[in-house]
């Protein structure tokens, strides 16, 4: 009789962990995601701004446009390109560390990275 209600209460442990686990990683979908979101928009109408005051106009809605420059399509699109995954990638980063601070762990899907090389070759050995 003891025994089941330990394993009753080894399973809702398990069960509570599992529903934890899943809150956590939607969280953590919806905030990467929103982070994400807005780095973009920033960056493009930062871009936006830049482009106008340098160039005297809007830049190229449709780059592939045969009437566009090939010089001005090929810099928008390598400077817009650029330029917004850096900003998905620094506002990425820092709902990772909201995130992490908030809750006393890593978002799911992120670690270590093992950049060190000695603990690289380490754990690979």
């Amino acid at each position: 009789m003891l025994s089941s209600i330990t394993e009753r209460q080894d399973m809702a442990k398990d069960k509570s962990k599992d529903n934890e686990s899943k809150d956590s990683s939607k969280v953590w979908s919806i905030l990467s995601l929103a982070a994400a979101l807005f780095g973009a928009t920033v960056a493009r109408k930062s871009l936006t701004k830049a482009w106008q005051t340098s160039t005297g106009k809007n830049p190229p809605a449709n780059p592939a446009d045969p009437d566009v420059d090939l010089w001005e399509a090929l810099l928008w699109a390598a400077v817009s390109g650029t330029a917004v995954q850096i900003a998905r990638m620094l506002a990425t980063r820092k709902a990772a560390n909201y995130y992490a601070k908030s809750t006393g762990h890593l978002p799911p899907g992120l670690g270590e990275d093992n950049q060190d090389k000695k603990k690289a070759e380490a754990a690979t050995s």
